[in-house]
Parts: C-alpha cells; structure tokens; sequence
C-alpha cells in the first residue's frame, strides 16, 4: 500500500493510504536513508510504501523520492540531522519581536537552510496587540529588511485573528511547514485556522520570557479550504550542516548578487581584497544583522560548538 505521512510521535508513524485510511505504522530496525544522517529516516509529508505482516503490524519498507525537505542539525550529534518536513510548498516562519524575543540570527539560519533545500518561505510577525511603540518600530524595521530581501512578510494577531485573511489566502492548496520558537503563537494559529484541532496553547516563562513546549510531536493538518499545514515542535536552536564555507553565502539572496562583483570566485567574504559584498555593508546595501548571521554561521562550522539558543 502507497500513502502519506501524517504524523510522527517519534516511534510510530500515521499513514494515510491512497484509499483513505489511516495505519499506525514502524519502520524496520535496518531502514535507513541514503545519503543522509539523520535521527529520523522517515519525516512527516513523506510518501511511503507499507506493508503488513501475517500479525497485523503495519511496516514502511519504502520511500518515494522527495522533492524537497527541510533538516536542522540535531542538538546533540554534530554531524547528524532531524528532518523537520517533506515535500513543502511553502514554510511560514512564525516571528515575535517579544513575548518571547525572535533574534535575527535565528531567523537568518531558518531562512539559509530553507534556501539551502529549495523551500519558499514568508514570515508571519505575531501578536502585533502586544507591542509597545519601541518594539512596533523594530517590526517595521524586520519588514522592510525581509521583504526587500524577498521574503513576503505578513503582521498578525492570532489571538483576535486580525490579518488572519492574508495569511489563510496564502495556504490554500499549499502544503506549508508552521515553524518558529515556542510560544510564537503557531497553535493558536492552528487553532484560529482548524477550529476542530483543538490545539493546547501554553504561556510564556516568566522569569524567561520564553516559550514552553505545547507541541509534541510532528502532524499535518488538513485546511478546509484545501491544502495541508505541518505543525512541529517549537525549535530552540537551528545549527546548519552540509555546507561549505564559499557556499554558504548562496543561501543569503543578497549576497549572492553582490558576490559578483569579488576578485575571487572562492570568496568567503570575511577579509578577501576587492570583496564586493564587504563593500556592500560598509554601504549599507547589505544589512549588518545579515551579515553577522552570515558571520555567525561561519564561525560555527569552523569549530565553534552548536548553541542551543540564538
């Protein structure tokens, strides 16, 4: 039997067959991906193959070829990935300027990575009611910085549901990865969207002023106007794996056009004579929250160890 995976609680998976029913299933202790290290051969939006035994159990012996996906480095196994989703349309990158603190270099490493594996992504800014006129202007300021760089970015208040429109329009037929901290807001989200979800949504630490885990595992949610959203556990930390230091930069739009212009083509952009890009921030047509992310990125291949918050 061929179908769709649906949800992943770590050990069992739920696969929705062709013919619409749904098998919790395992994998086989040999089953491994090709090619990738990863703590879960198997990720939610994959299509699979399924069989089951003389007992009734329900196995997954195969998966078919991905068009995309999206990994993170796993927090602790260096060289190894967790596969957040397969096969997307789109990612949503659910940001909040406080309540808690979405840092820019997170943002950057989400984005880079999602370049990296050939996935669109928008931004949604969250609990717009909250802010006071400080944080309203450094909203204003993340907009103008990622839509100029070409990244659609979207204001919402998912607890009034204002903005809540513009934001459903662009899920519609699409299957879309809900990412970001937790406590951003993305089960209220869900919920505001697929009332029958019935998500539980969590408060912020206190004394932190971080998000706490409402989210568990990983599930796609069907929409009613068509299209499909995966919800995921809120990440901490993003490390990026798998890339070399003269590529890095192609994840960052910006400065890859700018790269052009550089007397080396192996350029890393750090203190290279004649670096374009260099150029371009001393300018200011390249923002410096971008290039420190770029930066920090660098660093952190070339022998820093992975950090659990940015």
């Amino acid at each position: 039997m061929h179908g769709l995976v649906i949800k992943n609680t770590g050990s069992w998976y739920t696969v929705r067959t062709d013919d619409g029913q749904e098998i919790e299933s395992k994998i086989k202790g040999n089953f491994r991906l090709k090619e990738i290290r990863s703590t879960n051969p198997v990720a939610v939006g994959d299509r699979v193959t399924i069989a089951v035994n003389a007992e009734g159990r329900a196995f997954i012996t195969d998966i078919e070829a991905r068009t995309n996906y999206i990994i993170r480095r796993a927090s602790n196994l260096s060289k190894q990935c967790h596969i957040i989703a397969a096969n997307l349309d789109q990612a949503m990158l659910v940001a909040t300027i406080n309540y808690p603190v979405t840092t820019t270099i997170f943002m950057d490493r989400f984005l880079a990575t999602a370049e990296a594996y050939r996935v669109p992504v928008k931004i949604i800014f969250n609990k717009t009611d909250r802010y006071k006129e400080e944080e309203t202007r450094r909203l204003e300021e993340l907009r103008v910085l990622y839509t100029a760089v070409g990244y659609p970015c979207f204001n919402l208040c998912a607890k009034t549901g204002e903005g809540l429109e513009d934001v459903r329009a662009e899920l519609k037929d699409r299957v879309t990865l809900l990412s970001g901290h937790s406590g951003t807001g993305k089960s209220t989200i869900i919920n505001q969207l697929v009332p029958r979800t019935g998500l539980r949504t969590g408060d912020l630490s206190e004394y932190h002023n971080k998000g706490m885990h409402t989210t568990t595992f990983s599930e796609m949610i069907e929409l009613p106007e068509g299209g499909f959203l995966i919800d995921t556990p809120g990440i901490k930390g993003f490390g990026i794996i798998e890339v070399e230091d003269t590529e890095l930069s192609h994840y960052f739009p910006e400065l890859f056009a700018a790269a052009d212009g550089c007397r080396f083509g192996n350029c890393t952009h750090r203190q290279e004579p004649d670096c374009a890009v260099l150029q371009a921030v001393e300018k200011g047509r390249i923002s410096t929250s971008r290039y420190k992310s770029y930066l920090n990125i660098l660093a952190e291949k070339n022998g820093s160890k992975y950090r659990e918050e940015y």
